[in-house]
């Protein structure tokens, strides 16, 4: 800015001068110029206020253009239409209408798009109201995440609607103080991970298989499939039973513990979380220290898969009094505003 003061006021002073001390002046800083020029060989760099300087002058005397040799003239006159285009976009900026979305509510229309790809732009636009946003069904359609071919639902959504009729059993073995074995069999439902019923005996066979499956799902509460590995105590007297309860029978593959991913899952916690920190010294024994857990995994202990929640829902208080409950003798212990 002082640059621009200072060449103005030396204007102003040679409106005053005589011809012959303009020329004479002229002629000096001409050589001056030609003598910097080689010198300094390399691209001189102009700063804005200069090539603004450069433009006003030559647009005011055109004249001016040929004497011009820090730059190209075909430069003065592109930075000229330059500064004509930056004038009219600044003429023609918006002033008014529609205020701009905000990128909070932005990022939220593409996570509701994406979330439910069964969604249209009118049922997001009526989500984002019941929100309190007010926004136009236009502006909802133009932030809404684009899709390539029909809507779908993904994997997790699907496995999840049908995790209500789904049902997986496996045994484990426990042996007493006394190195006996029990065998414990166990089934999980899939829909809450919910442990369905355990069942223990000292000599499993089919028939005492398929007596659990009867006292596992009284009345009209049983599975629709029932997910079961390839051992050889699922003969013939537990087929039938499934039969007659309309229970689909789900046979993993051979050698394919994976295939039974929930009730490995849950036995896994079972041992890690109880059996391995007690020794058994009966049928009896591991019936009640089973019982505790069952009733512990179904109403107390959260899980991942049910967004840190129990498979009977546990209910959040965020007010009173903190009460430490404590299960299998103080091995797990539950905490409870009351």
């Amino acid at each position: 800015m002082l640059n621009i003061i200072k060449l103005g006021l030396l204007f102003f002073r040679d409106l005053f001068r005589s011809r012959v001390a303009l020329e004479a002046e002229v002629t000096l800083l001409r050589h001056q110029l030609a003598t910097l020029r080689r010198k300094s060989p390399n691209r001189i760099r102009l700063t804005r206020i200069d090539r603004i300087v450069l433009t006003l002058l030559c647009h005011i005397w055109p004249e001016l253009l040929r004497a011009v040799h820090v730059v190209q003239p075909a430069t003065v006159i592109r930075w000229h239409r330059m500064g004509f285009r930056a004038l009219w976009r600044w003429k023609s900026r918006p002033r008014c209408g529609r205020p701009k979305v905000s990128k909070e509510i932005r990022d939220l229309i593409r996570e509701i798009s994406l979330a439910n790809p069964l969604w249209g732009t009118p049922r997001v636009h009526g989500e984002l109201k019941m929100l309190g946003f007010d926004i136009a069904q236009s502006s909802v359609a133009k932030y809404m995440a684009k899709r390539r071919g029909p809507p779908s639902q993904g994997w997790k959504t699907f496995l999840r609607n049908h995790a209500d009729g789904i049902a997986s059993c496996d045994f484990l073995i426990i042996p007493t103080i006394g190195f006996k074995l029990l065998y414990v069999f166990v089934i999980l439902g899939h829909s809450r991970r919910k442990l369905l019923h355990i069942g223990i005996t000292a000599n499993p066979t089919a028939e005492w298989a398929a007596r659990q499956i009867t006292e596992a799902f009284p009345w009209d509460s049983a599975p629709k499939t029932l997910i079961r590995d390839n051992d050889s105590i699922y003969g013939a007297a537990f087929k039938k039973q499934l039969a007659a309860l309309n229970i689909r029978d789900g046979p993993t593959a051979l050698r394919s513990p994976w295939q039974n991913g929930f009730v490995e899952r849950m036995i896994g916690s079972i041992k890690r979380e109880c059996l391995d920190h007690m020794i058994i010294r009966d049928e009896v024994h591991l019936r009640r220290v089973l019982k505790a857990y069952a009733r512990y995994y179904n109403s107390t202990r959260t899980h991942i898969g049910l967004n840190k929640d129990a498979p009977f829902s546990r209910s959040i208080h965020a007010y009173g009094r903190i009460k430490v409950i404590s299960h299998l003798g103080g091995l797990h212990h539950e905490y409870v505003r009351i």
